[in-house]
């Protein structure tokens, strides 16, 4: 399959690009596959491409003095990494390794970052990306800090559901609102990660994530739908544990 301007106009970061632009820079990318746990970009090395996912899922890890892996965020399809390296001449400061097998199309970044330094459009959503991904790192690393473990795990799976499910809790949450049928507000998490990849982002165990999922599961504040969906019934209940107002 080769790399198409059809193909790069796809991805968010390059819709606003003009067809003959996006004609020169498909001629310049090339798609490659990763089989599951492989190594898409390598920490401590000055990469030279950036990836833009196509296809499967990516997650950034690291790895702590005494060898533990830890989870830092995930990339979804339409998504990309690497981008670091348009801004300097820096190495990778993580690994990105991929968690099912993947499809990711690889681009220079040096014909990005002449693209980028003409575009206007794209440094904004290259600047909004990086935002995004310091507050959810900074987020991260405080949910770290809490010592209730079932707590840790109820604050990762508030933090995956969709903004829209978020909002609307928050809303109906409201004490004002006098609509208390708001106890049975749903949303779902697509593509949910495992309990491993879980397990690696809290510094905990897979077997705790599990007991607290257990537990989640028995009180009907989530539900399993197939292995692409996580639908949470109780949106209110997860928020409250999520915030320690309530335990599990």
């Amino acid at each position: 399959m080769a790399v198409t301007p059809e193909l790069l106009s796809s991805f968010p970061l390059f819709k606003p690009l003009p067809r003959e632009l996006l004609k020169q820079l498909a001629q310049q990318s090339f798609l490659k596959k990763f089989a599951r746990r492989a190594i898409v970009l390598n920490a401590g090395v000055r990469e030279e491409h950036m990836c833009f996912l196509f296809e499967g899922r990516l997650q950034g890890v690291d790895f702590t003095i005494d060898g533990r892996e830890v989870g830092l965020y995930f990339v979804e399809p339409g998504d990309f990494c690497g981008e670091l390296g348009l801004f300097d001449q820096g190495t990778q400061p993580e690994y990105i390794i991929a968690l099912t097998p993947v499809v990711v199309i690889n681009i220079p970044l040096e014909s990005l970052q002449d693209i980028m330094l003409n575009n206007a459009s794209m440094v904004t959503m290259l600047g909004k990306k990086l935002a995004a991904r310091v507050r959810q790192m900074t987020q991260q690393r405080t949910l770290l800090g809490l010592p209730n473990v079932s707590q840790r795990v109820c604050c990762q799976l508030w933090n995956l559901v969709p903004n829209k499910g978020r909002q609307t809790t928050a809303t109906e949450a409201n004490p004002e609102n006098q609509k208390e049928e708001r106890i049975e507000s749903t949303s779902a998490i697509s593509n949910p990660p495992t309990h491993q990849e879980i397990a690696i982002m809290l510094n905990v165990s897979r077997e705790t994530v599990t007991r607290v999922f257990q537990k989640l599961q028995n009180q009907r504040v989530v539900q399993r739908d197939g292995p692409r969906s996580l639908l949470i019934p109780d949106l209110l209940t997860l928020k409250k544990l999520a915030e320690g107002k309530q335990e599990l």
